[in-house]
């Protein structure tokens, strides 16, 4: 049988069934919109300025830097801003985000190449199909989690790198055997620690940005005669061996490749915080929806899947008292605080990322609430976790009653889709302030026809320059 990385370069070179490129334009402009709010954001400008400090040549756009860097070099700025707020979307059961690696490096060779618009969607497609495949090869049935994520890796950066390889080879029109290479090469440059979400620090939000300049880089080296090892996927040294060990499953990357294609159902995030807490966030919207406040609490209990505690409930002192919105948006407390304590001055989303600024997470009466909320695994949630991230949330008002609202499928999900209508709120409450009322409203246009577009070269340039949240 031919090695894994052969194989899904043939994917990566063939054609995308259509049902799968109907959902890409919708993809990219959720990460564009994501981009450009997190622009603001003071990582952010670290990112583009280092990015300016490499002095490369002006290839493609890196969003709100205003001036043109080399295509690696915005792949990298794109990355970083699209993972930076935790609002890009998710793969499960794996639990990788594969849009913010994969939309950033594709958008950033079609500027620099200037590809069709219908080219882009097929590699936006293969690229996130490759890393959430990769993603899958690390998942465990039998535990129910991914492995990546108990050895402490990031696949989302790690197998999010490889398919920014065969998105940019793809667009740099490179043969099956190349886009092989160009994933060979990408194998020895994906990377990423999850301590922060345990820990905190930014880190994190570098990942996909690095992710997209490595599989850029990459597919560069290849078509320029670097090679890749043909099992640098399951080989004794490989990729599999490095990052999982013996609890690698590579059959779980080819079952059904080319047949069945995981892209099609990736998860959109209707909230900008860590994808645990969501069903907890609709729990406490439930909650509020029944008149219950956040002065009614005496006490409550998040009740959710037992892997998921640890991410978004401990130490628990530190998740009811987060000292940032980054460190907010991972914390299970603070979550359910944002729900109950209802849209911020009247916005059209009931949590948005006006919750998560570092003002209301040492907001006193958010940190009252949050002090009486406390997070535990729940056994009967197990069955369900990864496809779903179950949540209970169970009150004990100040009156002596006891009121419960439980949530077991996310929305996002194919079983619970954002409309139309949501995904644009969401774009629209992302670029608001920041890019002008007619850009914006051309930006979602012009991606959403992409497929119709002949030309890319200035794609996101409207975007180089962008205002100041109001």
């Amino acid at each position: 049988m031919s090695p894994i990385v052969a194989r899904l370069a043939a994917l990566a070179h063939g054609p995308v069934p259509e049902e799968v490129r109907r959902g890409i334009p919708a993809r990219i402009i959720d990460i564009v919109g994501i981009a450009v709010r997190a622009s603001t954001l003071d990582t952010s400008r670290a990112a583009m300025a280092f990015a300016s400090d490499q002095a490369t040549a002006p290839q493609a756009t890196a969003i709100g830097a205003g001036r043109a860097v080399s295509a690696a070099e915005a792949g990298f700025v794109n990355g970083v801003l699209a993972h930076s707020l935790d609002y890009d979307d998710t793969h499960l059961p794996s639990i990788l985000h594969p849009s913010a690696s994969v939309v950033p490096a594709s958008l950033a060779v079609a500027e620099w190449r200037d590809v069709p618009g219908a080219a882009v969607i097929d590699a936006v497609a293969v690229g996130i199909e490759i890393a959430v495949r990769l993603g899958m090869g690390g998942y465990d049935p039998v535990a129910r989690q991914s492995v990546y994520f108990e050895r402490g890796q990031h696949a989302t950066s790690i197998c999010g790198a490889v398919g920014s390889a065969a998105t940019a080879a793809r667009l740099m029109g490179a043969s099956a055997e190349v886009i092989a290479h160009a994933m060979g090469i990408a194998c020895s440059m994906g990377s990423g620690i999850i301590e922060a979400n345990r820990a905190g620090g930014t880190v994190k939000r570098l990942h996909c940005g690095w992710a997209a300049r490595a599989g850029i880089t990459a597919a560069q080296l290849a078509v320029r005669g670097f090679t890749g090892p043909p099992t640098a996927i399951e080989g004794r040294f490989g990729l599999f061996q490095a990052f999982l060990g013996d609890q690698a499953n590579p059959e779980a990357v080819t079952h059904e490749l080319g047949h069945t294609w995981e892209a099609a159902g990736v998860f959109f995030k209707p909230y900008p915080a860590n994808h645990f807490t969501h069903t907890g966030i609709d729990a406490a919207i439930g909650l509020r929806e029944r008149g219950v406040r956040p002065d009614d609490i005496a006490h409550a209990v998040l009740a959710v899947a037992p892997p998921t505690v640890r991410t978004i409930g401990e130490p628990l002192d530190q998740k009811r008292n987060p000292d940032t919105g980054y460190q907010a948006q991972f914390s299970g407390p603070y979550t359910v605080a944002a729900g109950l304590f209802g849209p911020i001055s009247g916005g059209s989303l009931c949590v948005g990322l006006a919750d998560f600024t570092d003002a209301l997470a040492r907001d006193p009466a958010r940190r009252a609430l949050t002090a009486r909320v406390e997070v535990v695994g729940e056994p009967e949630f197990t069955d369900i976790y990864p496809f779903h991230f179950p949540s209970r949330l169970t009150v004990r008002t100040t009156d002596g009653d006891t009121l419960t609202e439980e949530v077991l499928v996310n929305r996002g999900s194919p079983a619970r889709p954002l409309s139309a209508r949501e995904l644009a709120a969401k774009y629209g409450d992302n670029v608001a302030g920041l890019v002008d009322d007619a850009v914006a409203r051309q930006m979602h246009e012009t991606l959403a026809d992409l497929d119709r577009a002949a030309s890319t070269a200035k794609l996101l340039a409207p975007l180089a320059d962008l205002g100041t949240p109001p």
